[in-house]
């Protein structure tokens, strides 16, 4: 019987341990500090940049570091920003051509006799 009861005390000890290292990790990640050791590395790499007005050969050209686990996500990120933002002002600027383009033909339409 004692033998299980010092067996007892030793899986509970094990498990406030265990638990305890859990919320210590927790309230750390919380607090914006790495919750286990693999943090990212500081960025000592140049960022990946594009050109003002990116092509398609821009983007096939893109290539990123490889990083522990896999792609550095800051390079990444970076160029789908400027790839999203890029495309956001080139699908605006059709729009607005198309609209222009709407208004011109109704005008040369309203402009023009009508053949009866």
């Amino acid at each position: 019987m004692s033998f299980f009861l010092v067996f007892l005390a030793m899986v509970l000890a094990a498990g406030l341990v265990w638990f305890a290292a859990g919320v210590v990790r927790g309230r750390r990640a919380l607090d914006g500090e790495p919750a286990d050791g693999f943090d990212e590395p500081p960025a000592q790499l140049p960022p990946v940049l594009l050109p003002e007005h990116p092509t398609p050969d821009d983007v096939d050209r893109v290539r990123f570091s490889l990083a522990f686990r896999g792609y550095r996500m800051d390079q990444v990120d970076q160029v789908l920003e400027t790839l999203r933002d890029r495309i956001g002002v080139q699908a605006a600027l059709i729009e607005a051509l198309t609209a222009q383009m709407r208004e011109r033909r109704a005008e040369d339409a309203a402009d023009s006799p009508t053949d009866a």
